[in-house]
């Protein structure tokens, strides 16, 4: 399996190296400390795996891979970063912290040999990676990784999401539902708060499709369906709902 990294800092890289150099079915076909080299490099060697920082010295590596016609599988390596967290959770990207664990390293890379498709490289996840990541005002689409495939959601589309044991699941307005193994809490963080309001524990609500408020604690959304207001955030609802008069 070709792999191609992308790292700026050498001893990061080295690091890198000595990892991979370990794992028996990779090999690394070429790595870059900027963009313009690895633009160059991964269109000729078409590598079947790219090992991404994000922020390199000429620009990040969403908007390189953007650009990019390629069906590698992607995996970003970065430093804790709100921003880049914010941006890889809403394209969907998997990712691993710095300091890298051998561990978790290893484990990630064998999905992708053993072709697990939540890897593979989507052109649409980084360009809304890249929108994220380069601080616009509001994310407009979103992409959700199920177990059998990523969807690209229009934000507008959501009208509520709902968690459960770990989950997270979309209730979309064409009836569809969508499952994701992230927290709702990863939400709520990269979806306009402007939209979108955390009701009750479990339940974040698109305010545009609130059809009614009852007032012993529960909203019903336009699609019929009931959820939930805890008694912290009935004032905030009420708040809005009397915006709207």
């Amino acid at each position: 399996m070709k792999v191609y990294i992308l790292e700026d800092e050498i001893n990061i890289l080295k690091y890198i190296l000595s990892l991979v150099e370990k794992i028996p079915y990779l090999q690394v076909v070429g790595y870059a400390a900027d963009i313009s080299k690895a633009q160059i490099e991964i269109s000729k060697y078409q590598p079947e795996l790219i090992l991404a920082d994000i922020q390199l010295k000429d620009g990040n590596s969403f908007s390189l891979l953007s650009t990019l016609k390629t069906n590698a599988y992607v995996i970003f390596i970065t430093a804790y970063n709100q921003y880049a967290i914010d941006a890889l959770n809403i394209g969907a990207f998997a990712y691993l912290l710095k300091p890298i664990d051998p561990s978790a390293l290893e484990e990630t890379i064998d999905r992708c040999y053993r072709k697990d498709q939540a890897y593979k490289f989507n052109q649409q996840q980084a360009e809304i990676a890249a929108t994220r990541y380069k601080g616009a005002t509001q994310t407009d689409r979103v992409a959700l990784k199920s177990l059998d495939y990523t969807q690209i959601v229009p934000i507008n589309d959501i009208i509520y999401c709902q968690s459960d044991k770990g989950y997270t699941t979309f209730f979309l307005n064409d009836g569809s539902k969508v499952m994701v193994s992230k927290i709702l809490k990863e939400y709520e963080s990269i979806l306009p708060e402007t939209i979108f309001v955390r009701c009750h524990q479990s339940y974040l609500a698109n305010t545009a499709y609130i059809r009614k408020y009852f007032k012993d604690g529960y909203l019903e959304m336009t699609n019929g369906d009931q959820i939930p207001v805890s008694d912290r955030k009935r004032q905030v609802i009420i708040d809005y709902i009397e915006s709207m008069g």
